[in-house]
C-alpha cells in the first residue's frame, strides 16, 4: 500500500494574517522626486526658485525626468555614504596618519633622551620601512655578489630616519596622553550606529509598520543634506573661484563646467581644511584638529580616486589617439570637430581606451615578474603583494609625493606610446605608403556599426585570445628567451634571472619578485603580517592600483644576490637599447601581420570592396593563433611517431568539425537572430519613422547579437537555478576537447533557436497574415507591423513581473503568517518500515 505523510500545522491564533500591504513604493518614488526637484531648485541659481520650492513639491508636471535625477541623487548620495563607511574602515584599520596624530613636539625624558631616540631603540629594524642595504664604499669584484640596488634609489636615504621620529614621537604622546588627558585622544572617526537594530523588512515597510514613512522623511532630509554639503556648497566655491580667477571662459569652452567647477572647488576646500588644520593644532584645538584632519582626509582620498581613475586614463587615451592619427587618415580637426558635436561620448571612449592600455600595461608587467630575478622591477610596485593597498598609501603619503608619482607615470607611459605607437607608424608610412592608413570608415557596401565593431574587438577577440592559457605561455615563453638572450649576450645573465637559473634551468620558473630573498640574504625588514610560505595572489585593485603603484615609496623588499659585471652602468643603457628595439620591431610585427593576414582571407569572400580593419585585424589574429597552436602541438607530438601523430589528427579533425558546428549554431545562428530581434523590438520602433522603411544588414545584426548572448550568458550564470544555466555550466565543464555535439544540438541549440524563431514568426504571422483579413486599412496595417514586436514583448514582460510579484507576495504572506502564528510541525500517518512486521510510532514533533 502507498504510504502518504500528512503534515500537520500548529499556529497560536486564528488563521488569518494583518493586512501586511507594502505602502513603500509610493514612497519611493515621491522621495525620487522630491530629491530631483531640490536638486534642481539649489542649482537653479534664482531665489524665486527657493521661494516656489513647496509649490514644486506638489506639482505633477515633468515627473519622469525628476523621478529618473531623483534617484541618480539617491543613489550618488548612497554610494558616497558607502564610500565614507568603506573609508573609515580603512582609516580605523590602518591607522590614521602620523600627522593627524602628533599634536605636541615630545619632551626630554628623565635619562635626557629624546623619545625618537628611545623608540628607535625600542623597535629595531622591524618597525623601519623596507630600504636597501647601504651600498659597499669601494665597488665590488665581478665575482662578488652584492644585493641590489644602489644607493641611487628615491626615497630611501632620508625618510627611514624621519618615519622612526615620527613613530616614536607617536609612541610617546601615547604613553603621555593616558589617565588625564583621555579627552585630548577623542576619536572623530567612532560614528554612531543607531540603525544597526533595523532589518530590510522593518525598513522597506514589509512588516505591516508605517515606520518606513519615518524613513522616507529622514532619507530625503538626508540626500538634502548631502547635496548641500557634497554637491552644493563645492560647486558655488569654485564657480566663485573660477569667476574671480577669470578662467569662466575657459571652463565653459571645456562642455564640462559643472564638473570642473565642483573639482576646482574640492581642491580650494581642501586647502582650506589643511589651513584650518594648522590652525587648530597651533591654538591646541585638538577634537576640532582632529575632524578637520580626517575632513581633509576624506576630501584628499576623493580627489586622488578621481585623478587616478578618471584623469590619468583619459590622459592616456587621448595620447593614444593623438599618436595614431596617421594610422586612420585622420588629424587634430577631426578630433575637435568630434568632441564639439558630442563631447560625453568622444571623453567616455577615450577613457575607456586609456583603461584598456594601462590594464595590458599591468599585466604585462605581473608577467615579467615571473620571469625575471626579484629585485630587477625594484621601482615597480608588485600588485600582487598582500600588503599593498594603494588606498592606505592615499591615506598615509603627503601630496606631493602622489603628484610626482602621477607626473612620472605619464611620461613612462607616454614613452611607450611613443615606442610602440607613433614610431612603428612612421616607419610603415616610409617602408610600406600603400598599407596606411587603416580602413575604419563606414561605407554603403559594408554598413557596419563602428561602435558595435569596437565593442566586439574589445569584449570578445581580445579576451578570447588573452584568457587562453597557451597565449599567455606563449607570452611568458617569448620574454623568457628574450631575457636568457640578451643576458648572455650582454654578460648580464646573473642580474635578470639570478644564480639558481642555472640548477632550475629544466624547471618552470615562478618567482613573485618581491617576495622571498634567496638563501643566504637576510631581508631585514618583512613587511608587517607578510609569511614567506603564503602564495601571492592578485590584489583587485584594478586599474587605480596599477597606476597608484608605479613607484614603490620604500625601495625594493627582497632580493637575489647577483654577479655585477665589469662596465655594470654601459651594459645596463645597452639593455635598455636593446629592449627598445625589440619593443618596435614587435610593434611593427603587431600592427602588420594581423592585418596583413586578415585582408587576404578577406579578399577570397568580399573581392575589392573594402572592409572594416577591425574585423580583418581580428580574423588575422585569429588565424595566427591558430597556426601557432598547430605548430606547437606537432612539434609536441614528433617525438611519439607516426602512428600517435594520425590517431591525434583524427581525434583533432572530428573534434574541430564539431566545434565549427556549435560555432555555427551557437556563435552564428543564435546571435544573428537575437540581433534582428533586438533590431525589430528596441531599434526599429525608436529611430525609423512609420512613413520610412527601416533597413536591416546582417553583419551588424550579428555583431550585436554577440554583445548581446554574452551579456544573457552571464546573467543566466548568475542568475538562480533553471534549465538553460545548467546546460551552459554542464557545456563549460565539457570544454573544447569533451564536446558533446548531441548535447548541445538537442538541450541548447534547439531550444534557444525555436524560441527565437517564434519570436520573429509569430509576430509577423499576425501583422502580415491574420490582419489584412480583418479588413483594417492600410496605414493600420503598417502601425501593426511595425508596433507589433514591442508590443508582444510589453505584454510578456507585465504579464512576467506580474506573476513574479504574486509569488513573491505569496512567499511573503507565508513568512510573515508563519512568524506570528506557527508553533511547530507534526508529521502524521508516518509508518516506519521494518524488515519483519510494521509498526506505528508515535508522531514525531517538528519544532520549528
Amino acid at each position: 500500500m502507498k504510504q502518504i505523510y500528512v503534515a500537520c500545522v500548529v499556529r497560536r491564533g486564528p488563521q488569518t494574517s494583518p493586512c501586511t500591504t507594502p505602502v513603500y513604493a509610493p514612497a519611493v518614488l515621491s522621495s525620487f522626486i522630491r530629491n530631483g526637484r531640490i536638486y534642481k531648485c539649489l542649482f537653479t541659481g534664482s531665489v524665486s526658485s527657493l521661494l516656489t520650492l513647496p509649490l514644486d513639491m506638489l506639482s505633477t508636471e515633468n515627473l519622469l525626468a525628476d523621478c529618473l535625477q531623483g534617484c541618480f541623487v539617491v543613489t550618488c548620495s548612497l554610494c558616497a555614504f558607502i564610500s565614507l563607511v568603506w573609508l573609515r574602515e580603512q582609516i580605523v584599520h590602518g591607522g590614521p596618519p602620523l600627522w593627524l596624530e602628533h599634536h605636541h613636539q615630545p619632551q626630554p625624558n628623565a635619562a635626557g633622551q629624546q623619545p625618537n631616540e628611545a623608540a628607535g631603540a625600542g623597535q629595531g629594524a622591524a618597525d623601519d620601512p623596507p630600504a636597501a642595504p647601504p651600498a659597499p664604499a669601494a665597488p665590488p669584484a665581478h665575482n662578488e655578489a652584492e644585493p641590489e640596488p644602489p644607493d641611487g634609489l628615491p626615497e630611501q636615504g632620508e625618510e627611514p630616519e624621519l618615519d622612526n621620529e615620527e613613530e616614536g614621537a607617536a609612541a610617546e604622546d601615547a604613553d603621555a596622553n593616558n589617565g588625564a588627558q583621555d579627552d585630548m585622544n577623542w576619536n572623530a572617526l567612532e560614528w554612531d550606529r543607531a540603525a544597526e537594530e533595523l532589518t530590510w523588512e522593518r525598513m522597506l515597510g514589509l512588516d505591516g509598520s508605517l515606520v518606513f514613512l519615518e524613513h522616507v522623511f529622514w532619507v530625503v532630509s538626508l540626500n538634502t543634506l548631502f547635496i548641500l554639503v557634497f554637491a552644493f556648497c563645492p560647486y558655488h566655491i569654485g564657480h566663485f573661484s573660477v569667476v574671480g580667477l577669470g578662467f569662466e571662459e575657459y571652463v565653459q569652452a571645456s562642455h564640462f563646467e559643472g564638473l570642473i567647477t565642483t573639482i576646482v572647488g574640492y581642491i580650494l576646500l581642501a586647502m582650506t581644511l589643511i589651513l584650518c588644520h594648522g590652525f587648530a593644532a597651533l591654538v591646541r584645538f585638538q577634537r576640532s584638529r582632529r575632524l578637520l584632519g580626517v575632513c581633509y582626509i576624506v576630501v584628499k582620498v576623493s580627489l586622488l580616486v578621481v585623478v587616478e581613475i578618471g584623469v590619468f586614463p583619459l590622459i592616456c587615451g587621448w595620447w593614444l589617439d593623438i599618436c595614431s592619427l596617421e594610422m586612420f587618415d585622420a588629424s587634430l580637426k577631426d578630433r575637435e570637430l568630434s568632441f564639439k558635436s558630442a563631447p560625453g561620448t568622444t571623453m567616455f571612449l577615450h577613457w575607456l581606451v586609456g583603461m584598456v592600455y594601462v590594464f595590458y600595461f599591468a599585466s604585462f608587467i605581473l608577467l615579467l615578474r615571473e620571469v625575471l630575478r626579484p629585485g630587477v622591477l625594484w621601482f615597480l610596485r608588485n600588485l600582487n603583494d598582500p600588503d599593498f593597498n594603494p588606498v592606505q598609501e592615499m591615506i598615509h603619503l603627503p601630496i606631493y609625493r602622489h603628484i610626482r608619482r602621477f607626473i612620472l607615470s605619464v611620461v613612462v607611459f607616454g614613452s611607450i606610446v611613443l615606442l610602440m605607437l607613433w614610431l612603428p607608424i612612421r616607419i610603415i608610412k616610409v617602408f610600406l605608403p600603400a598599407f596606411l592608413p587603416y580602413n575604419v570608415l563606414l561605407y554603403s557596401d559594408a554598413p557596419v556599426s563602428e561602435l558595435s565593431l569596437e565593442l566586439l574587438l574589445l569584449q570578445v577577440v581580445l579576451p578570447a585570445l588573452l584568457e587562453q592559457g597557451h597565449t599567455r605561455q606563449w607570452l611568458k615563453g617569448l620574454v623568457r628567451t628574450w631575457t636568457v638572450s640578451a643576458g648572455y649576450l650582454l654578460d648580464l645573465h646573473s642580474y635578470l634571472l639570478g644564480e639558481q637559473e642555472d640548477n632550475e634551468a629544466n624547471q618552470p620558473v615562478n618567482n613573485n619578485n618581491n617576495n622571498n630573498p634567496a638563501p643566504g640574504h637576510h631581508n631585514n625588514n618583512p613587511a608587517p603580517g607578510h609569511h614567506n610560505n603564503n602564495p601571492a595572489h592578485v590584489v583587485g585593485e584594478g586599474l587605480h592600483a596599477a597606476h597608484q603603484a608605479i613607484l614603490q615609496q620604500g625601495g625594493p623588499i627582497g632580493f637575489q644576490p647577483y654577479q655585477r659585471p665589469l662596465r655594470f652602468p654601459f651594459r645596463i643603457v645597452l639593455l635598455i637599447g636593446f629592449m627598445c628595439v625589440t619593443l618596435l620591431v614587435a610593434s611593427l610585427v603587431c600592427l602588420t601581420l594581423p592585418v596583413f593576414a586578415g585582408r587576404w582571407l578577406m579578399s577570397f569572400w568580399t573581392g575589392s570592396s573594402k572592409i572594416h580593419e577591425l574585423y580583418t585585424a581580428a580574423c588575422g589574429l585569429y588565424v595566427c593563433w591558430l597556426s601557432i597552436r598547430g605548430a606547437t602541438v606537432l612539434l609536441a607530438w614528433m617525438p611519439q611517431g607516426r602512428t600517435i601523430i594520425m590517431i591525434k589528427v583524427q581525434e583533432w579533425t572530428l573534434m574541430i568539425l564539431k566545434t565549427l558546428v556549435v560555432a555555427l549554431l551557437v556563435a552564428g545562428v543564435i546571435p544573428l537572430l537575437l540581433g534582428l530581434l533586438f533590431e525589430l523590438v528596441i531599434v526599429a520602433p525608436l529611430r525609423v519613422p512609420l512613413d520610412q522603411t527601416p533597413l536591416f544588414y546582417p553583419w551588424q545584426d550579428w555583431a550585436l547579437g554577440v554583445l548581446h548572448a554574452k551579456i544573457i550568458a552571464a546573467i543566466t550564470l548568475m542568475g538562480p537555478q533553471w534549465w538553460l544555466k545548467s546546460v551552459i555550466e554542464q557545456v563549460y565543464a565539457n570544454g573544447i576537447r569533451n564536446i558533446d555535439l548531441h548535447f548541445i544540438i538537442r538541450k541548447l541549440a534547439a531550444p534557444v533557436i525555436s524560441v527565437l524563431l517564434l519570436s520573429l514568426c509569430v509576430p509577423y504571422i499576425i501583422a502580415a497574415g491574420v490582419v489584412p483579413t480583418v479588413g483594417v486599412t492600410p496605414e493600420m496595417q503598417i502601425l501593426i507591423q511595425r508596433r507589433i514586436y514591442p508590443f508582444l514583448l510589453m505584454v510578456v514582460s507585465i504579464i512576467g513581473i506580474l506573476s513574479f510579484q504574486i509569488r513573491q507576495f505569496k512567499r511573503l504572506y507565508e513568512h510573515i503568517k508563519n512568524d506570528k502564528y506557527l508553533v511547530g510541525q507534526r508529521l502524521v500517518n508516518y509508518e516506519r518500515k521494518a524488515r519483519g512486521a510494521s509498526s506505528v510510532p508515535p508522531p514525531n514533533h517538528i519544532p520549528e
